[in-house]
């Protein structure tokens, strides 16, 4: 079958569900549910029941391009300083030089077994270099079970910082295989041009991106989501343009603008995690499509080869020496070496060098894709055993106390006061969000004339509103009610009664 513009949206939806359907036998039996979209796929290929004809590397590469970029994006907004902060240093080491060390490690494998160059092992290395951590955490949450001590925001720090170096190591091993007269001498400029400006157009658009969503008001609620997701590519797009690492602007600024407080915030997290899931849909039915099997089984003697080096040897090794330096026990960096999950971006990788017609780069495609399907099936249905095994599990009753405890921390506050909103007051006809109110501290009720109202963000006060503030400290207090009376710029302090 010929995809075509009169079957397209029925064949795609129709995939659509079946993959969202099938998230239900992921949870019931701890099958990833990366393996089963792309399953999905590969059953509506060419060489599946569905018959669809599809061998276009350039659309996939776009596609994957695409989703990559949402969901990093997901996974920045949703990451809170004060969960990586304490795992920040080990989570950039692991993303950063554990990526070299797995890349160079598999690329020495793969020429000795496999009859590859050097610079072409290499970039095999690179390509499946980087970890998913989205099909390890979908298991654990289907499965009921929570981790010991900083180990979730390690893994999911480390699953959404190493893509860029990945990615910057392919596309430089792409370029020496492509350019035989150069060095690697010529990659140290590539790479801080390419690192640089992704982190630094990164920082300024997720700042820029917060600034406005504290300026603007539109009419339409809904437009709002479309603003961010128009600021999102062209982060990334703009990035791309000037040479920047664009995975890694996209990533900093979501993470800029999701540790601020900003005009529909939650909202926005969810539309955008939705946005992920639909993302990580699209593109693992793609690449399923994409993929031949009957090309991949022939290579399945070294791909499994490969594969287990990978898991056994190239992992452990750059885990235990990024994370050598500090005070981590041996158990937990057992686990965070099985947590080394290859997923959708290895394979959207592998088609970089189809794109630029390196020799191999059949073989290559073909090569991961088989290690990302041992990978999957090896770590993935597994984790929940090893993390037993390990003894890094919360208890059950533990889990859901510390669970239950997190979330009335983060709603209840240490103090509470009313505030009344008196004529000639900074705040008198100003939203809740243009007022300043401090992190930590929130306005939750408004007596309107013996009316309550529950306030959201563009909620407009008026005299002798009486406002019920809750607070962590007396200081946040005091700095609201400043706020709240003389506004920010206030050139002198005056009495509190708080």
């Amino acid at each position: 079958m010929t995809l075509s513009s009169e079957n397209i949206l029925l064949i795609g939806s129709l995939m659509l569900i079946l993959s969202v359907l099938t998230t239900k036998t992921s949870s019931r039996f701890g099958i990833p549910t990366l393996l089963l979209f792309l399953v999905v796929g590969m059953l509506a290929g060419s060489n599946g029941p569905g018959g669809i004809n599809f061998s276009d590397p350039k659309l996939v590469q776009f596609i994957g391009s695409l989703s990559l970029c949402f969901i990093l994006f997901s996974g920045g907004l949703d990451s809170r300083m004060q969960d990586i902060k304490p795992i920040l240093w080990p989570g950039i080491l692991l993303s950063t030089v554990g990526v070299i060390i797995s890349a160079v490690l598999v690329g020495v494998f793969v020429m000795m077994v496999a009859g590859f160059t050097l610079l072409e092992g290499l970039l095999l290395g690179a390509i499946v270099s980087s970890t998913d951590a989205a099909a390890v955490f979908s298991i654990i949450r289907s499965m009921g079970v929570g981790l010991k001590g900083r180990l979730r925001p390690l893994l999911e720090f480390e699953s959404g910082s190493n893509d860029p170096m990945a990615y910057f190591l392919t596309i430089a091993f792409i370029y020496l295989i492509v350019h035989p007269g150069a060095s690697f001498v010529d990659l140290i400029p590539m790479f801080l041009k390419n690192m640089l400006l992704g982190a630094v157009i990164g920082y300024v658009m997720g700042r820029l991106i917060h600034f406005i969503f504290l300026r603007i008001r539109l009419d339409i609620d809904g437009l709002y989501s479309v603003l961010l997701i128009a600021m999102v590519l062209f982060t990334f797009s703009v990035t791309d343009f000037v040479g920047g690492n664009s995975f890694l602007a996209v990533y900093v600024s979501a993470f800029v603008l999701g540790n601020k407080d900003f005009l529909h915030k939650r909202s926005l997290t969810k539309h955008f995690d939705g946005t992920a899931w639909l993302m990580q849909i699209v593109l693992f039915m793609t690449l399923g499509l994409l993929v031949n099997p009957s090309q991949i089984w022939p290579l399945a003697g070294v791909g499994l080869l490969i594969s287990l080096f990978l898991i056994f040897v190239a992992r452990p090794l750059s885990v235990h020496f990024c994370l050598r330096f500090f005070n981590i026990n041996h158990r937990t960096r057992a686990f965070v070496s099985w947590v080394g999950l290859r997923g959708a971006v290895p394979i959207v990788f592998a088609t970089y060098p189809l794109t630029a017609h390196i020799e191999k780069a059949p073989l290559i495609f073909n090569l991961v894709f088989f290690i990302t399907i041992t990978s999957v099936m090896i770590q993935g249905t597994s984790l929940p055993m090893v993390a037993r095994w390990l003894h890094l599990l919360v208890p059950d009753k533990t889990r859901k106390k510390t669970l239950l405890d997190k979330e009335l921390a983060s709603k209840i506050k240490s103090l509470v006061v009313e505030f009344e909103a008196l004529p000639g007051f900074y705040c008198i006809g100003k939203s809740i969000v243009d007022i300043g109110v401090p992190r930590n501290t929130m306005v939750v009720m408004i007596n309107r004339n013996d009316e309550l109202i529950t306030p959201e963000k563009i909620t407009m006060i008026e005299p002798y509103d009486k406002l019920i503030i809750m607070a962590e400290n007396k200081d946040l207090l005091e700095e609201i009610y400043r706020n709240l009376s003389i506004g920010k710029r206030h050139e002198k302090p005056i009495p509190s009664p708080f």
